[in-house]
């Protein structure tokens, strides 16, 4: 019988790793995470609620900026939102070493994503995301004038792990996807950790939902940012259509 797992067949272990690597170390990176707080809860006898707020109280130690950067850093591999980390980081350090933290670990996940798209290729990518006109066209473009590109990418807001695995897909250079992602990734930081800044997180997972429960201040700038944004992004979408 003639074996039809060739190195390029759809059944070959090594193109079948290529596609699913991802979803895989996602699911081991959650039962890890799943199992330690299982563990956890069993040996404290801790609720859930007092579980997030002993993670809160690690977070705000002389280590909880290293954790929270290394949670940033991996979070793509675990397909965790990067709208959740920054609201965290914006709630537990304020707008200002909210900020720091968050575009530390933003810049290190972005490099990553680069990274494992570079090596892995269309394994990070769907065959619908691969062909999309959009992603074409964007690709097309990259290819030409990756810097500036990549900037237009994350000031029209797309989805940030797209970007950097398209990105390393591509093979553009590092230093203009970085130097770009740096830039046009700041807008969308800041309105987010001062959205977090805004929220007093343990008055809300104490259950105290209320108006001291939220800065009005950090709200209203927040809000300010993200219509300015939402307008630059509609300006620059309608002169990429021209």
């Amino acid at each position: 019988m003639i074996d039809e797992r060739t190195p390029d067949s759809p059944l070959s272990p090594e193109i079948g790793w290529k596609r699913h690597w991802q979803k895989l170390l996602a699911a081991a990176i959650w039962l890890v995470i799943a199992g330690s707080i299982l563990g956890y809860a069993t040996f404290t006898g801790r609720s859930p609620t007092e579980i997030i707020a002993d993670l809160l109280d690690l977070l705000r130690t002389p280590i909880g900026p290293l954790l929270y950067i290394l949670i940033y850093t991996l979070r793509p591999l675990a397909f965790f939102s990067a709208l959740v980390v920054t609201l965290l980081g914006g709630a537990i350090w304020g707008p200002v070493w909210g900020t720091l933290f968050v575009v530390i670990g933003a810049n290190l996940s972005a490099s990553v994503a680069y990274v494992f798209g570079r090596v892995f290729g269309q394994g990070v990518l769907s065959e619908e995301q691969a062909a999309g006109t959009m992603i074409n066209q964007y690709a097309r473009r990259m290819r030409r004038n990756a810097f500036m590109t990549v900037l237009i990418m994350r000031l029209v807001f797309l989805p940030y792990d797209l970007v950097n695995y398209l990105a390393g897909f591509l093979r553009i250079s590092y230093q203009q996807f970085i130097g770009a992602t740096i830039l046009g990734s700041l807008p969308g930081t800041l309105t987010f950790v001062l959205a977090g800044a805004s929220l007093n997180i343990d008055d809300i997972i104490a259950g105290r939902f209320g108006v001291s429960a939220i800065n009005p201040w950090s709200l209203l700038a927040s809000v300010v940012l993200f219509v300015g944004g939402i307008a630059v992004s509609h300006l620059l979408r309608q002169r990429e259509q021209l």
